[in-house]
């Protein structure tokens, strides 16, 4: 600890001045979750967030207390680990203690102190509960009903149910289920459906690295007879369906098998283990196929009542098979789960004739479908989804099947085939699988009576929380942001897609050009740390990786190379400029130096026409070597960046000199020094030279001015493709000309975002024209950098690379003509920030908060700047300056504050 912050302490404490605390620690986070449950992380993560009512307020150290008993950690003797006082104003913290044990329950709680040398009092404890942690910990046995290498399994399409029933003789105190499964499942105990998660576990490649999900089971296990059940489906595991991608043939494929641990701790402290054994039946039930990328098939007059609670009568169901587990990793799945967040009515139906109906529910998301309906025995209902209608008004699937090669018409495109059991009222939802649409055409091969009522959609994704916010006075760049949101979060199921209907996978061109769309606005950290550990299983030995992610092997030949796959460089970047957690980067350094080693030693001149270029693009296409050189650029770049936060010297030096190399290469025969024109002068190849830090020192401005004039003489519209919208209004609105960005960003004719929202888009399509004959899903995120540019080229928000993790947030708002009103907040590590502007005659009122522990440098023009009607320097939580453009530049501590700009 530092002398001085010591002394301080011991002075104040002596002449009884330390006084109650002015800081309060709250939502404290394990690995970024709250309470944890299963994870097997030996050093975890632990953030928290200070509130305070003084402003200006900032923590000098921390301490930490980890242990097994909550009332001494909340007193701050955990007697796990007390942590030495770090000096240090900055979190993560991590986990330095003794080794943690498996199946442990660990509280924590953390005391800050603040610079006017205060201790806050101890946190409320959290906890985190550690899970299997070493292969060793398994009990249980991989079973299955079947074994795809015998060739006949995997094809078999009913799904496989098990049961076992077990006997609790004590009063139970806790009891937790550790479920690894190859495939998808849902667990049951006594009848009840645990927990509230779909389609766990989360896609891996299965061959390499498996995933467990920990339950507390507590409530559902009780003394005396119990009974367990499992239903598993297909997943990407064992791929039925036939497409140009050939995940029927992965060599992982097989029949679904899971492995189960159930740890029962009694009232008077003795254990008992359920696990998964010979002892455990299997059949099959209602769920008669099911496809994770088509839709699923269920009878209902297979149902089995009973069939996972005790006393149920299985002697006609069968012994299972032992199996051996898929992979040598079987790992702890700790990231945001797959949920319905969102039950969704019809908004309209229409009935075609007496067994034709079409459901309308208003918007575009992808999910499923629950019907509940009564009729004949034997009724068959046929449930199509799809985004559109035909000039007819029927639905019209054209747009989204074109990739799926199905051998046969059993396995129809995103329909779901529902019999009915003629026993009263039928309900179905589909367990494993989920499609993107709007409309859902019903057809009964019988006359039903179907109302509105019948038919309920539920919006489904990776249940990340939000984290922004954006909403001005402008409703079509309200609706652009929200289209922009459902985009994004219909495209995260563990991993990023690029659309929920005709592909769901995990292009990685679509996910890094929207890293910013999905940081600013969603707690992400998680999904991303699970899909690049989902890279590192997939790069080659000699650093290539695949452009879809995972992957059974397609990709490494196609769609791949920098433009592409510099996800591995460019997330863990990301993660780090918008979390200050190093983590990430640290896993993936040795990656990232594979990959750029790879293209450094395949193009030795600095210069790579390896990729797909400016992908989708409105009519002009930039050179595909400019776009993929570049992006050579930026990992070697973010790799030399790397090797100097973790003091690896050398590689600093080596691949500072690479970068250079790259930059002078693209530039030698790209740029023309004299004019400030980069090749043809397109929108692409100004906007990318611009924002990436092509452009030699002393001409930014000349290049800035072209790419304006070119936007000038394309009418104020884009004319990009997909790596030209992550640049084009970057460049334009921090390269002097907000003003232009604004117009280009706020059209609303073709093309433009705004166009699709006028032509009733409720999120993003794949392409700008909304006719196009290909690439026309209509829910894809890969456009998306616009709601990213909200937040920076309007709210002026960005995190800083020197004090990443919005440690410092640096502030450049642009008060554009055309908005009256502007807010955008982002919660960062540090708490809420917000950057709020509003005109009123010819003043500017600009209103910022930056939180506790925080700090903000704001460069605001005006000829007379005021803060809450006085002088800035009337203010001591502000010091002005100005910079070499004019601006005036002010450093804020931590608060709120109103601007007066005029």
């Amino acid at each position: 600890m530092n002398r001085t912050i010591l002394l301080l302490s011991i002075v104040l404490m002596l002449n009884g001045l330390q006084g109650k605390s002015q800081v309060t620690v709250n939502n404290l986070r394990c690995e970024y979750l709250d309470n944890p449950l299963g994870i097997d992380e030996a050093r975890p993560r632990f953030t928290w967030q200070l509130t305070s009512e003084k402003s200006g307020m900032s923590q000098t150290a921390y301490q930490l207390s980890v242990g097994r008993d909550q009332q001494e950690v909340a007193g701050g003797q955990g007697n796990s680990w007390k942590s030495d006082i770090v000096e240090s104003s900055v979190i993560p913290a991590v986990y330095e203690g003794p080794e943690l044990l498996p199946f442990t329950r660990y509280f924590w709680s953390v005391r800050v102190l603040n610079d006017e040398g205060q201790w806050s009092d101890w946190s409320q404890p959290a906890f985190f509960e550690t899970g299997i942690m070493y292969p060793s910990g398994w009990k249980g046995s991989w079973i299955s009903d079947g074994n795809g290498f015998d060739g006949n399994s995997i094809q078999v399409k009913q799904a496989p149910y098990f049961r076992k029933e077990f006997r609790a003789g004590k009063a139970i105190r806790s009891a937790r289920a550790y479920i690894a499964v190859a495939g998808l499942y849902e667990l049951y105990i006594n009848g009840e459906r645990v927990g509230d998660h779909r389609l766990d576990p989360m896609y891996t490649r299965y061959d390499r690295r498996n995933l467990y999900v920990t339950y507390d089971v507590t409530a559902q296990i009780k003394r005396g007879e119990n009974a367990i059940g499992v239903v598993l489906g297909n997943g990407w595991y064992n791929h039925q369906s036939t497409a140009v991608w050939f995940f029927d043939r992965a060599p992982w494929r097989n029949r679904p098998a899971f492995c189960l641990d159930v740890h029962i701790t009694y009232e008077d402290g003795s254990t008992e283990t359920i696990v998964t054994d010979k002892s455990w039946r299997t059949s099959f039930g209602p769920l008669v196929f099911n496809s994770i990328y088509t839709a699923e098939h269920y009878d209902a007059r297979l149902e089995n009542k009973g069939w996972s609670s005790p006393d149920f009568d299985d002697k006609q169901w069968k012994d299972v098979l032992n199996r051996a587990a898929p992979s040598r990793q079987i790992t702890a799945q700790a990231l945001h789960p797959i949920r319905h967040t969102q039950e969704i009515p019809a908004k309209e139906m229409k009935r075609i004739n007496d067994r034709t109906w079409l459901f309308d529910f208003g918007r575009n998301i992808a999910g499923v479908t629950r019907i509940k309906v009564a009729g004949e025995e034997g009724t068959v209902i046929r449930l199509e989804h799809g985004e559109r209608l035909d000039s007819i008004g029927r639905l019209d699937m054209s747009n989204i099947d074109q990739h799926y090669r199905p051998t046969d018409d059993s396995d129809p495109f995103q329909t779901d085939i529902f019999i009915l059991s003629g026993k009263g009222e039928d309900e179905f939802m589909p367990r494993f699988n989920y499609k993107g649409f709007q409309y859902v055409e019903v057809t009964s091969d019988r006359p039903l009576e179907l109302s509105k009522e019948n038919l309920t959609a539920y919006f489904m994704h990776s249940d990340v929380p939000a984290s922004g916010n954006i909403h001005s006075s402008n409703e079509t760049l309200n609706k652009i942001w929200q289209a922009g949101n459902a985009a994004y979060l219909s495209n995260l199921f563990g991993y990023p897609t690029d659309c929920p209907q005709r592909e769901k996978n995990g292009w990685t061109g679509d996910a890094h050009i929207a890293i910013e769309t999905g940081l600013y606005s969603f707690d992400g950290i998680t999904v991303y740390e699970k899909w690049l550990a989902d890279h590192r299983d997939e790069q080659q030995p000699n650093g290539v990786l695949p452009s879809i992610i995972p992957s059974n092997g397609w990709g490494y030949e196609w769609g791949n190379g920098p433009d592409w796959t510099s996800t591995i460089a460019i997330i863990p970047w990301n993660i780090y400029l918008f979390y200050g957690d190093s983590r990430l980067l640290e896993r993936c350094y040795d990656n990232i130096k594979r990959y750029v080693d790879h293209i450094d030693e395949s193009y030795p001149s600095g210069l790579t026409d390896w990729g797909l270029g400016d992908w989708v693009p409105v009519k002009s296409q930039s050179p595909k070597e400019f776009t993929s050189s570049t992006y050579f650029y930026v990992d070697a770049l973010i790799l030399a960046k790397a090797a100097k936060i973790f003091g690896k010297q050398a590689d600093f030096e080596k691949y500072s000199t690479l970068a250079g190399k790259i930059r002078k290469a693209i530039n030698d025969k790209y740029l023309n020094n004299e004019t400030g024109v980069y090749g043809s002068g397109l929108q692409t190849e100004q906007s990318v030279a611009l924002h990436w830090g092509l452009v030699p020192p002393g001409l930014e401005e000349k290049v800035a001015a072209n790419l304006a004039k070119r936007v000038e003489a394309d009418n104020r519209h884009i004319d990009v493709g997909l790596l030209g919208t992550k640049t084009i209004l970057n460049a334009l609105s921090e390269n002097g000309y907000p003003q232009l960005a604004w117009e280009v960003a706020s059209q609303e004719t073709y093309p433009s975002w705004g166009w699709w929202i006028a032509n009733g888009a409720t999120t993003f399509y794949e392409n700008w024209d909304i006719h196009a004959a290909n690439d026309i899903s209509m829910n894809h995120i890969m456009f998306g950098e616009i709601n990213a540019w909200y937040y920076k080229g309007l709210g002026g928000i960005f995190p800083d690379e020197e004090h990443p993790g919005f440690k410092r947030v640096i502030l450049k708002p642009n008060f554009v003509t055309g908005l009256d009103y502007f807010e955008a907040s982002h919660e960062g590590p540090y708490g809420r920030i917000v950057s709020s502007w509003k005109k009123k005659g010819k003043v500017v009122e600009y209103k910022v908060s930056v939180p506790a522990n925080s700090s903000a440098l704001l460069y605001l023009n005006g000829k007379r700047i005021t803060e809450n009607n006085r002088a800035l320097r009337e203010n001591p939580l502000i010091e002005a300056n100005q910079s070499g453009d004019g601006a005036t530049v002010l450093a804020l501590k931590a608060g709120e504050y109103v601007f007066e700009i005029r």
